[in-house]
C-alpha cells in the first residue's frame, strides 16, 4: 500500500485476538523504530516488548480500562531527557518529540505488517516505575498495545484539510 493508504489503515485498536506475533514481524517493527530520526541523532529512547505473562499483567494494571486485558503484547516506550538534544535558544528538550516520531514509526510499521496498535498515555507512571528497574534517566512515556485486531476500524473523525493548513 502507498503511504496515504497506510495512514488510513492505521487506527487505535481496542480489541485484540489472542494470537502470538511472529518473530519476523517483531524484528521488522524493531528495525523500523531503529531507523526513526531524532534530533542530532541522539535516539533518546528505550523500548520494552512485553509478552511474558507476569510483566504483561503488571503493566496492564497500570491502565484502568478493561479492553487492555486481552492484549497479547505491550510495548513500553521510554525517553531519556538527559540524552536528548536541547535547543540552546530556549532550552527546549526534544525527548518527547523524538520518542513520538519513533512510536509513530512503530505504529505504521505494525499496520503495514497486518497488526494493530493503540497509543496509551493515561497510565500510572509511578506504578510502572515501581515494577521496572529503568536505566538511569529513563522514564515511561507511552504504552503501545500491539497484536492482531479482533475488530474493524471504527472510522476516523479528522478535521478538513482547509482547517489545518493555512
Amino acid at each position: 500500500m502507498n503511504f496515504k493508504e497506510l495512514c488510513q489503515a492505521r487506527f487505535s485498536c481496542r480489541a485484540f485476538e489472542q494470537r502470538e506475533i511472529e518473530t519476523e514481524k517483531q524484528e521488522y517493527i524493531k528495525e523500523c523504530v531503529r531507523l526513526a530520526p531524532s534530533a542530532v541523532n541522539r535516539q533518546p529512547w528505550l523500548f520494552y516488548w512485553i509478552t511474558d505473562e507476569p510483566r504483561l499483567q503488571a503493566v496492564k494494571t497500570s491502565y484502568h480500562r478493561d479492553w487492555i486485558n486481552d492484549v497479547p503484547a505491550i510495548i513500553l516506550c521510554c525517553k531519556n531527557e538527559a540524552e536528548a538534544w536541547t535547543r540552546r535558544y530556549d532550552t527546549h528538550n526534544h525527548a518527547d518529540i523524538d520518542i513520538a516520531i519513533a512510536i509513530e514509526h512503530l505504529c505504521l510499521a505494525a499496520t503495514e505488517q497486518g497488526l494493530a496498535t493503540c497509543w496509551v498515555c493515561n497510565f500510572d507512571i509511578n506504578q510502572l516505575k515501581g515494577l521496572f528497574e529503568f536505566p538511569e534517566g529513563y522514564e515511561p512515556v507511552a504504552l503501545i498495545p500491539i497484536g492482531y485486531a479482533a475488530a474493524e476500524d471504527p472510522g476516523k473523525n479528522r478535521k478538513d484539510t482547509e482547517d489545518i493548513w493555512k
